[in-house]
Order: C-alpha cells, then structure tokens, then sequence
C-alpha cells in the first residue's frame, strides 16, 4: 500500500507538472480531513507522510493561547499554563502534539480524497501561474472579457484570470463578453475567491503606465511622471518632469499632432488629459496645475498646508471648474489644499488677519496701533517673532530706538509667559478620559483646551467642520476622532 501510494504521487506530479510535496499534502489533507470526521467537532490533525518510504502517522494538536485569552475552540485550543505542565518551555502559539490511530488509505472515501487531492493540485496550479505571470514584471493586464461576476468583470489573458471591480471601471463605460480591455495591476488579493489579479480602469497609476507605453522617454528614464490626478472618464491632469535639457516634457508628453496624448484619451474613454510641468517651487507647481486660469499672486501656509490663490473675476469661474473640477484635481496632483478667491476677497481676509494681529500686539505688549501697524509693516504677525527675533534685525526698524526695541521684546516675553501658564492650567482642566481617547497628542490637548472641550462628551459633540477650525485636523481624521469619542454612547 505505501509503494501504491508513492507510485500514485508520482503519477499525478507527471501528469500534473506539480511538485511531489504539492501532491504529497493534497493526500496529507484528504487524510486528516478523514481522521477529523471520527472524532468530531472541530478538532485539529496533521498527518506526515514520510517522501521517501511512503509510510505515515496522525497527530492530534491543540493551538496554545494565553491565559487570559480563555478558549474560544475547546476541541483544538490548551490555555498556556496547562500545556506547560506538560512541557514546561512551551510558549503561546506553539502546539502540543498527540500521536493519534491512523486511518487506512482505503477507509478514505475514494471520491472525497480525489476531490481534495484535485482541488489542492489545482490551486498549486494556479498559484504556479500566477507567480509565473507576476514574474514578468508586467504592469499594465491586456485581456478580454469573460464574464460578469455580480457586477465585477472577470477578465482573461491566456490562462491567467484578474477581477475588474465595478468601482474600478470609468463611469458609463460598457465592457461586454469577447470585449478586449486593458487595466492597470493593482495588486493580489489572496483572500478573493476565484481571480486573485485585481484591476483598475480608474486610477490615477492605470493613465501613468499608459503613457509610459506611448511615451519612449518615460522607458529610458529621460522623462518622469511625478504625479496624477484623475476624474475617470471626464479629465485628468498629470505632472511632467524633464531630467534632460535637450527633452520638452510636455511636447513630448502630447506628440506630434498630439497623437501620444490622443492615444491615452482614447484609451480612457475621452478623458480629457492636461499635462503640467512638475517644479520643486510649491507655489509654481500649484500655478500650472491650475491652467488655464491665470494666477494674480498666491500666499503659502505652510503650517496649513494650504494655499490662497488670488484670480480676476474672468479667471475665476476657469480656475474652479466645472463642479470644483479644475481646483479639486489640482490640490490633488500638488497634495496641496487650494482656496481659489478673487482680488477683493483675498483683500478682505488679509485685512481680517491684520486686524487679529493688530489686536493681538495692542492687548498683549500694552502698545497703541500705530505701534503695531509699524510691526505689522515690518512682517511680524506673532508675539514669538518679536521676542526672539534677532536684536540687530528689529534696531533696523527706522520708528524704533534700542529703549523701545528692548521694552517690546520684553514685554513679548513676558505675555508669552503668562499665556503658557493659562494654557497649561487649562490643559489641566482636560479630563483624563479625553486624553486617553486613540488619536489624541499633548498638542490636539492643548488646542483642544484652548477651545474649552475638555471631556469627550464634549468632543463628541463637534461637528467635524468644528473640529477641523479648532484643531487644523485633515476632514477625514477630524471625523474618526468625533467617531472615536462616540463610541462610548453607543456601547452604552
């Protein structure tokens, strides 16, 4: 029977191109699986097969958990002080082994071990391709429909079969069985049934591997996308950068007669495609990605991350877009958030934040406003700059002597001083339920305090726009933290 067995591994590796281990566990499998069905419930067997005399034995195993975990599964789990009175250097994870009768080969039903033994064949079959294919290094799937699973398209190229998911798909486009299709490989998901290979139509990387089909000098590293921004299937901007002189990044980008940029356009059902110059100026980056809007002028937040552009009235409509279309992708190629605001709007914030400062060095260092429009004037918009700007650089200052220069730095330090205090009582105010919540850093206490939230009930009770001003959160970490501060209601 052991030298049946090992003639019957033999043949199916031959016949199968699979390794002999591969098959070797398939009936491994379909023997454990038969020695579960005589004890019941949910226990766990392993069963070894000796490769070379064909003899084998069965082990019942029980999975260590700690202690304080308990046993979920009572057939297949030991808690860990137990399994140490049996071996005392055991650990969680381990398992202990108990040598269990094992079951003839002929007692397997025959049809049940086939089954097991094919279907393990055929997933080492699958896997060999997949690996075979992923090997090769190709970016971009090129296949043709198969078939529709639940709104997903299943896609195929020769033997190898990858998932287009219905998210993945450019909106209102129709992919038919027998239609040829190309996508981008987002990856392996070994956790999907049927096809592994997940596409997209709609990502930003499925337009970047399309024009580095069309585009030669993207292959011979003379050209580099740097970034790309997409609305699927309506516009998209990408951002170009030249590492040689001789090459215009955009010409060559678009080619001749705009036949390059044309062929990635058609590909992508029209999508109307701008290319940009990539700069390592934020400022000039954000500029281009906002053609064909002309920009009067741009003030950086770089603590914000954020830029306010300034347009004329014709440009301001051009620089929005459709919908916010125009300003949306170009925040996204840039990682930039963009305001787009006219001339008299720009105006009118600036003097608000005048204003602020101006209000700030009068309450503060005990000065009139026209002490602090000098300082204003000047560039200072915080009590630190004044502090602790160099000495040399505020005796530049034509209005003020070196007596006045000295009593403003003081008086500076000495407001910041009593501020860290109020603050710090303040930050004591925060409960300690608010401190632990996941998320939270000694500095999202302290805004939080300034704006006198000082228990989670009283974060929960934000909205997120809320959130967002008092703490200069990201929308989408803003809203996690509000969910995180709820949780307790719900639970309750």
């Amino acid at each position: 029977m052991n030298r049946e067995l090992l003639m019957l591994v033999d043949a199916i590796s031959r016949e199968k191109s699979v390794e002999r281990d591969v098959v070797f566990g398939a009936v491994e499998a379909a023997l454990a699986s038969a020695t579960k069905k005589l004890y019941g419930g949910e226990v766990d067997i392993r069963v070894a097969i000796d490769r070379d005399t064909g003899e084998y034995e069965t082990f019942r195993r029980w999975h260590v958990v700690p202690n304080e975990a308990g046993l979920q599964n009572a057939d297949a789990e030991i808690l860990l002080f137990e399994a140490q009175e049996q071996i005392a250097d055991i650990e969680v994870d381990d398992h202990i082994e108990e040598s269990v009768e094992s079951v003839p080969i002929g007692r397997i039903g025959a049809q049940a071990a086939k089954q097991v033994i094919l279907q393990k064949i055929r997933d080492a079959e699958r896997e060999q391709l997949l690996n075979d294919f992923l090997s090769r290094g190709e970016k971009i799937f090129v296949g043709t429909v198969k078939r529709l699973d639940k709104g997903d398209i299943i896609a195929e190229s020769g033997r190898i079969e990858g998932r287009l998911k219905r998210n993945e798909l450019i909106p209102k486009e129709n992919l038919r069985t027998g239609d040829r299709v190309r996508a981008v490989i987002l990856g392996v998901d070994p956790t999907q049934r049927g096809p592994q290979i997940m596409l997209s139509r709609s990502s930003p990387e499925f337009m970047k591997e399309l024009f580095a089909q069309e585009v030669p000098e993207i292959e011979q590293g003379l050209l580099e996308i740097k970034s790309c921004a997409r609305d699927p299937g309506s516009r998209a901007k990408i951002a170009v950068l030249s590492h040689d002189k001789r090459v215009d990044p955009i010409g060559t980008c678009v080619g001749v007669r705009g036949s390059r940029v044309n062929a990635v356009t058609n590909e992508l059902a029209g999508e109307r495609v701008d290319i940009v110059l990539w700069s390592e100026d934020p400022a000039q980056f954000v500029i281009g990605a906002l053609a064909p809007a002309n920009v009067q002028s741009i003030v950086v937040d770089e603590e914000r991350h954020a830029m306010d552009v300034v347009v004329d009235e014709e440009n301001l409509a051009i620089a929005i877009g459709r919908g916010g279309q125009n300003v949306r992708l170009a925040s996204e190629l840039t990682g930039w958030r963009i305001n787009i605001m006219s001339a008299e709007e720009s105006a009118a914030k600036q003097e608000q934040e005048t204003e602020v400062v101006r209000k700030l060095f009068v309450e503060k260092l005990d000065v009139d406003a026209e002490v602090a429009d000098i300082l204003i004037a000047e560039g200072f918009t915080s009590l630190e700059e004044v502090a602790y700007v160099p000495m040399q650089e505020m005796l530049e200052i034509e209005a003020f002597d070196e007596d006045t220069v000295n009593e403003l730095r003081t008086r500076a330090k000495d407001a910041l001083l009593t501020m860290e205090i109020a603050r710090e009582e303040k930050v004591e105010e925060v409960s300690q339920d608010l401190r632990d919540l996941e998320g939270m850093t000694p500095e999202l206490v302290a805004k939080l305090a300034d704006g006198d939230i000082h228990t989670r009930d009283d974060l929960a009770d934000l909205a997120v726009d809320e959130l967002v001003e008092l703490a200069g959160l990201e929308e989408a970490a803003a809203r996690a933290l509000i969910m995180k501060a709820r949780e307790h209601w719900f639970n309750a």
